[in-house]
């Protein structure tokens, strides 16, 4: 055995799980959901000083390490306005928009969803206008008229497909519909809305993945848009909705990274710089690796997937809704990215991980991680960033996009040149570099 390890999933110091590490580094989970688990640390506490004792004698002592881990943060680990802005409910909603329905304040609504979350019962009200379904500024007619002419829209790309030549459509389903197919019926089907034998909402799903296909080919599908376009019908209940909302999501939001090379090496380059700032032991650690730990291999699912795969779904929603929200930043998930390593990632220094372990070890994390903790460190994080006296030149662009700003508190950091940075290939960095 080479660790063992208590992992406290929640507040009341009962549940979590056990998770107990060999030399080859596998790992079995045990999960306590209904209590128990504090019953261990008295019992490990004590048979941990022992092997701790036996170890200075022996160096072949079965266990190494033993730890608990708490799912706690002090003051100093957390926004200043964490916990100040509260879940987004129905009727706080409704005094969010005017007697013509428009968005009175999109700046705070944003800044509360961003803390707060949104009540479950109401995102498919609110949901449409973080996807870019419906601008804020839209009135109730307004909105009306959106929803038909989105619909017709909609109808016009289904109706597309039908127009396929026989050598067109026998492409679109050797390069696409084979693979939608395969992917729908193993895409949530354990969520009531998707699950059992002959669910429509099933054909519904590859409706529109087939449609959003063939009417961007340029994008096509590629595995893992059946992951991030499930929530959304779940939660719209509406084919052309979600049809749109899928749209916004993959055209018009950073969050979602393209498969292709030099979007997921954009968002690699900046989570680089961001650890290297804000997580410096575990990029100090990184550079005494082989080169390819700089890939941040372990990060490419959470980025690509927008950590479906690693939270349950609850969790995940409110993770995209934070997101979504573009309070301060249109890269919260970055910020999102480093708080997962800063807060797991001292097992792989403590354990000198090399880089296949260490890939294991962020992978065997997935629906073990404390959702709650990694969101309010990453807005922590965020907040110790527009702080920084200074940012190097190749975060610039991270701070440029998100209205009204990165560095809307009035204090403005200095972005100096990292020279040879290989960020700027063709002209001069504007910062004083090449």
């Amino acid at each position: 055995m080479r660790s063992l390890r208590l992992f406290f999933s929640d507040d009341t110091g009962r549940n979590g799980q056990l998770v107990i590490a060999s030399p080859e580094s596998q790992y079995k989970i045990l999960h306590f959901h209904n209590g128990g688990l504090e019953k261990l640390v008295d019992i490990f506490k004590d048979w941990n000083l022992f092997a701790r004792e036996k170890k200075k004698k022996n160096a072949d002592v079965p266990c190494k390490v033993f730890d608990i881990i708490r799912p706690n943060l002090d003051d100093s680990d957390m926004h200043p306005e964490e916990g100040v802005h509260s879940i987004l409910s129905e009727e706080e909603w409704r005094l969010f928009m005017n007697e013509l329905g428009q968005i009175s304040d999109e700046g705070y609504l944003r800044k509360k969803l961003f803390f707060g979350g949104i009540e479950p019962s109401i995102r498919h009200q609110v949901w449409p206008f973080l996807l870019h379904y419906y601008p804020f500024s839209s009135s109730h007619e307004d909105r009306e008229m959106i929803r038909n002419q989105k619909f017709i829209l909609y109808q016009n790309i289904r109706a597309k497909r039908d127009t396929f030549g026989e050598a067109e459509k026998a492409e679109f389903w050797r390069k696409v519909q084979v693979i939608i197919d395969k992917d729908v019926v193993r895409t949530d089907r354990t969520h009531p809305y998707y699950k059992g034998v002959g669910n429509p909402n099933i054909e519904v799903m590859r409706n529109i993945l087939l449609n959003y296909a063939a009417s961007n080919p340029d994008i096509g599908y590629t595995q893992g848009m059946s992951d991030l376009l499930a929530p959304l019908l779940a939660e719209l209940q509406d084919e052309s909705m979600a049809y749109w909302c899928f749209d916004g999501l993959m055209r018009r939001t950073i969050f979602v990274s393209s498969p292709r090379d030099n979007d997921i090496d954009r968002q690699l380059r900046y989570l680089r710089e961001l650890i290297r700032l804000l997580v410096p032991s575990f990029y100090d650690y990184l550079s005494r690796q082989k080169p390819d730990a700089m890939e941040l291999l372990f990060s490419h699912r959470w980025i690509l997937l927008c950590f479906k795969r690693e939270f349950e779904e609850k969790d995940v929603l409110r993770i995209w809704e934070a997101c979504w929200a573009h309070h301060q930043t249109d890269y919260f998930h970055l910020f999102f990215c480093a708080a997962i390593i800063s807060i797991y990632g001292d097992d792989v220094l403590e354990q000198n991980l090399p880089i296949d372990e260490m890939l294991l070890h962020f992978s065997n994390l997935a629906m073990h991680m404390n959702a709650n903790i990694v969101l309010r460190t990453a807005r922590c994080l965020l907040h110790k960033f527009r702080l920084l006296p200074r940012i190097p030149c190749s975060l610039h662009d991270i701070c440029s996009l998100c209205s009204p700003g990165m560095w809307d508190s009035g204090h403005i950091p200095v972005v100096e040149c990292l020279r040879n940075h290989g960020y700027h290939t063709t002209d001069d960095c504007p910062f004083g570099g090449y």
